[in-house]
This record gives structure tokens, C-alpha cells and sequence, in this order.
């Protein structure tokens, strides 16, 4: 059955990259996403690998030229036996290599809390979530300038072209800010839900704001209709645990790679 839930969630993650693109360029096995406004933005300009069967030691000259003089380079192979093999591959042309879990909620669907016993979450737009989310970005890059953290904010947007409903959630802290908050992609028709970047303000940590998101991005997307709920988790990294907690099980892997 796993192998089947990988299969519809690699589907719904090629498809996803495509439709967020301002434009793209197929290659062998797979395809480059592309979006001028936002050249900056590695996610937005990127190689998306999602047939296995290729030749791994061709994949890297194949990104050389669609990229062309991008001063980045991000591949994502969504196939984790295929990218296994891709990884000496690209080590040996200098990129660094990341593992990443697919991580399929697996567990009840929180109930709904009462009310007064804790954080809640609710819709939220962009702007309410701009200034935690700038600094929030501020603090991972410390020398980008303000162009740069806006055009890092501002690229959320295109993901609503993603899936045919994109949600946005958050849990507000006493004072009224948003404390917390994640993003929700509904394919109803397919019964796919994917909850993605779900944060925690540094000064409002451990206080169940992100619990509040995930709870409620959990119970929107059964509702709608989505039996297969999943998110992507990094391998070597503290928050693949507190998912794991929260009823989600990892059912495969993908891998990314990248250079500058």
C-alpha cells in the first residue's frame, strides 16, 4: 500500500512543481521549473527528476545546460532508488546531497479542541504572516538584504497555482500576532493533501501553536475529502521526531541536490 501512496504523492509533487512554474523545459527523465520574477529563488528555478530509468552519470551535464548561467543549481529526484544512484554521480560534479523522508499521516485526525483549552488556527494571508516570516528569514540569512527577504516572502504566492486550493494557517499568539503557521495544498479530487512550512516564531516556541496548525490542517484536509495527507520532512533533522509523534510515518524518500 505504501509503495501505491508514494507512487499518487510523486504524482501530485511533479504535477505541483509544474503548475507553480512560470514556465519550464523538459529534459530526460524529467523536467526544469522556471520563474523569472523570483530568479533568485532556488526553489523556483530548479531540475525536477520524477522518472527513474535514466542514465544517473548523464543527469549532471543535463543540468548544466538547461540551467545555463544560473548561478545556482537545485536538482530533486523524487524517486529514492533512483536517487540513490544519482548521488556519486553528482558528488563527483560538486553538488551536496540531501535526503528527505515522505511522511504519511497515518495516525487518528485530531479531534477539535474545546474551546479555552489551548492555541487555535485559522485562515491567515500573507501579510499577517510577513513580518514573523521576515524575520524568521532574517535570522537564517543574516547578509541578505531587504529585497531579497521580500522576494523570499513575496514567492509564496506562486504556490497557489500549485494545487487547487492552497490554504494558509495560523495560530496567533494573546497579543494578536501569528504566532505559528503552515501552508495547506487540497487536491480533493485526488484525495491528496500536503501540509508544508510549518513554522514557529522564535519567541513564541513550545507554547502549542505549531501543534494548533498541524491539528487543523489535518482536519481540513479530511474534511475535504483527502485521505492520503503527507508532508516532507528532512532525514537528519529534529522535526522528522515531532511529526513522527503526530501520527505521521515515513513510506519513502526522495533526494535533492545542490550547487553553487
Amino acid at each position: 500500500m505504501s509503495g501505491y501512496e508514494l507512487q499518487r504523492i510523486n504524482g501530485f509533487l511533479a504535477g505541483f512543481a509544474r503548475r507553480q512554474a512560470e514556465h519550464t523545459v523538459d529534459i530526460p527523465g524529467g523536467f526544469a521549473v522556471f520563474d523569472d520574477r523570483f530568479a533568485e529563488s532556488w526553489s523556483h528555478n530548479q531540475v525536477v527528476v520524477d522518472r527513474a530509468g535514466g542514465d544517473p552519470d548523464a543527469l549532471p551535464g543535463l543540468v548544466d545546460e538547461v540551467m545555463g548561467e544560473r548561478p545556482f543549481r537545485l536538482v530533486s529526484v523524487l524517486d529514492g532508488e533512483f536517487g540513490e544512484a544519482c548521488v556519486a554521480p553528482f558528488e563527483r560534479a560538486g553538488f551536496l546531497h540531501h535526503t528527505y523522508l515522505v511522511m504519511l499521516h497515518t495516525g487518528p485526525v485530531p479531534a477539535d479542541r474545546p474551546a479555552g483549552s489551548g492555541p487555535t488556527a485559522e485562515d491567515v494571508d500573507l501579510e499577517a504572516i510577513r513580518a514573523p516570516l521576515s524575520t524568521r528569514w532574517r535570522t537564517l540569512l543574516p547578509e541578505a538584504g531587504d529585497d531579497v527577504i521580500d522576494m523570499l516572502v513575496d514567492r509564496r504566492r506562486t504556490r497557489w497555482r500549485g494545487a487547487t486550493r492552497v490554504q494558509v494557517l495560523g495560530s496567533r499568539a494573546e497579543n494578536g500576532e501569528v504566532a505559528a503557521w503552515g501552508d495547506l495544498y487540497l487536491e480533493p479530487t485526488l484525495g491528496i493533501a500536503q501540509i508544508e512550512d510549518v513554522m514557529t516564531a522564535g519567541d513564541h516556541l513550545r507554547r502549542g501553536h505549531a501543534d494548533a496548525v498541524l491539528a487543523t490542517a489535518l482536519r481540513r484536509a479530511a474534511a475535504a475529502g483527502c485521505g492520503t495527507r503527507f508532508l516532507i520532512a528532512d532525514a537528519d533533522d529534529w522535526p522528522r521526531r515531532w511529526y513522527e509523534r503526530r501520527g505521521f510515518t515515513a513510506i519513502g524518500r526522495s533526494h535533492g541536490f545542490q550547487r553553487t
